[in-house]
């Protein structure tokens, strides 16, 4: 898909599953640190430069494919086990897709899937809810796991077309902070650079699944026209200024 932004530098932040289970202590799959990172989102939160302000949530019905419980052993164990997963797409159903188990996460109203009180939460304008469809996983608040990007396919996997939403306020650079840094923030920054947009991933505003693994993540990010930064980056003053 071709890049929408031309010189433009239109700003929208994407604030990743910011939710109580994937936040210790109590988070059935907690990030290490997760909630350290909330200070700086309420800096970026509070940023006059963006014209939009995401939160997206897992919002997970309770049979979710994902889920190791809904599965029988001995191919159920949460971290470890993978399930074969069948693209939802028209046509397309016979492309089989491997997809990790974990633990029951983000339930549907659950008190899990609340985004934690000590993010400012009052300053977002919209809200994402993903993962809705319980034979597809969508770690990517813009396309499900199998990469579909099509409304019409993703319908029952979340609740908005968060491309189309972000194109009407006239979006060129999305700039994704969150948990996790390893799933869903990835998936997020790369699947906005195939929507077209500039994207922008700042790296104090993340924290992984495994955090070894996080130099490894960065080349895959990199390598997918994703730019990764730091939160002292000279393009992070253009947000201090509001858009015109």
């Amino acid at each position: 898909m071709g890049s929408i932004h031309g010189g433009a530098f239109v700003p929208a932040l994407i604030v990743v599953d910011m939710q109580e289970d994937f936040c210790p202590p109590t988070g059935s799959l907690a990030v290490q640190d997760g909630r350290t990172i909330a200070p700086l989102i309420n800096t970026l939160l509070a940023q006059p430069g963006f014209v939009a302000r995401v939160a997206t949530l897992d919002w997970h019905p309770t049979d979710h494919i994902s889920f190791a419980s809904n599965h029988p052993a001995p191919n159920n164990k949460p971290f470890e086990s993978f399930i074969e997963m069948q693209n939802p797409a028209p046509g397309k159903e016979t492309e089989i897709k491997l997809q990790q188990l974990w633990p029951v996460h983000c339930v549907a109203d659950s008190p899990g899937a609340a985004i934690i009180p000590e993010i400012e939460s009052n300053r977002v304008d919209l809200l994402v809810y993903k993962g809705k469809h319980s034979q597809v996983e969508m770690y990517s608040a813009i396309a499900d796991a199998f990469g579909n990007l099509d409304p019409a396919v993703t319908a029952q996997s979340v609740n908005m077309d968060l491309i189309s939403a972000l194109r009407a306020k006239g979006v060129t650079d999305v700039f994704v902070v969150g948990l996790a840094g390893d799933y869903c923030v990835k998936c997020t920054a790369v699947d906005a650079v195939k929507a077209g947009f500039r994207s922008w991933l700042i790296e104090e505003g993340t924290k992984c699944v495994v955090p070894a693994g996080w130099d490894t993540v960065k080349e895959e990010l990199r390598a997918a026209g994703v730019s990764v930064i730091h939160a002292d980056d000279a393009v992070m003053r253009k947000l201090a200024v509001a858009s015109s």
